[in-house]
């Protein structure tokens, strides 16, 4: 049976590194005061000139050089992300220029924070399908474009990055064994950007309304994420026959450590197992998890033959898992 592996992995971060005492304009000993919440300690944010499309590229390369892949063997790119280039067109099209993926055929998914846990899923199955070999998918985002930067409950969580991850058909056993997606919208209003669409056009009195930018209730996101997690990890681990200890490694959506923390004390599973970077890049929405990733494949902390699930949560409200053998 054909299953999707892991041929390489590519991070990339902007060079800009905000550190907490950024925010000290909003509130006093701002490095305690979101540490202590949120155990974020700094970010990275996009230059102006800095795009998703340049971070997803840049992740996309060092994935092919992960992979020992030339661009021409792709067969499909996916740039999951919530914060295009622009409209349109997709910026997966832009990435596959800037690559020279002449072969491959490109498209944009949006599951907001899930997105890089959605588009492995479709990756997968088109894999599966038997149709398709190599897939690229980019988890990028620059929520510092869409910040309100007054708002002292949002604007410190985000950073801006990249993750990517190259699958491609294997009959080894390893790679994906199973996977969960979900979704419920009677939660779509948690998360928001409420002016940046056909429902509510950008206008003069939208921008000076702040409707442009990005809006949370977070207290209800906590309290969604913290009910989802523990389903993840015991469907994940019942489908796939094995018990929620045996797994080696967890990489859980890079939101707020207060949420691993409880996760963990919840379900018992020991809080090392949880590999975390928010501390250095914050919350980076679509490119979490494979930033996460590439990271402890790089480092040596996953290994060869690993047990790993991961997962992600956000708007739409969306949340899904996948467990693979690394």
């Amino acid at each position: 049976m054909l299953q999707s592996e892991v041929l390489g992995t590519g991070g990339f971060v902007p060079a800009k590194v905000v550190d907490n005492s950024y925010f000290d304009y909003l509130v006093d000993d701002a490095d305690t005061w979101i540490h202590s919440r949120t155990g974020i300690r700094q970010r990275r944010f996009a230059e102006a000139e800095e795009s998703t499309s340049d971070l997803a590229t840049s992740a996309a390369l060092l994935a092919l050089e992960n992979a020992d892949l030339d661009p021409g063997e792709l067969d499909c790119i996916i740039v999951a992300t919530s914060t295009p280039d622009m409209i349109l067109p997709a910026t997966a099209c832009m990435v596959q220029k800037n690559i020279g993926a002449v072969n491959a055929f490109a498209f944009d998914m949006n599951a907001v924070c899930s997105s890089y846990i959605y588009g492995m899923e479709i990756a997968d199955n088109l894999i599966r399908s038997g149709k398709y070999k190599k897939v690229l998918l980019i988890g990028a985002d620059t929520y510092s474009k869409i910040l309100d930067f007054q708002d002292k409950g949002s604007a410190p969580l985000f950073g801006d990055g990249a993750g990517a991850v190259i699958l491609g058909a294997s009959g080894s056993g390893k790679g994906i064994l199973q996977s969960v997606m979900k979704s419920d919208g009677k939660g779509w209003e948690l998360i928001q950007v409420p002016s940046s669409g056909s429902r509510k056009p950008v206008s003069a009195e939208s921008i000076a309304l702040k409707e442009n930018t990005f809006k949370m209730a977070g207290k209800s996101v906590f309290v969604f994420a913290t009910d989802v997690i523990p389903r993840i990890i015991a469907d994940l681990s019942e489908r796939g026959g094995v018990k929620p200890e045996q797994i080696d490694h967890i990489i859980p959506h890079q939101a707020n450590v207060r949420i691993i923390d409880f996760i963990s004390k919840k379900t018992g599973i020991a809080k090392e197992k949880f590999l975390l970077n928010l501390d250095r890049y914050g919350n980076t929405a679509a490119a979490s998890v494979g930033l996460v990733l590439d990271e402890n494949r790089r480092s040596g902390v996953i290994k060869s033959g690993d047990l790993v699930l991961m997962m992600g949560f956000g708007g739409g409200l969306s949340w899904g898992g996948i467990l693979l053998r690394m």
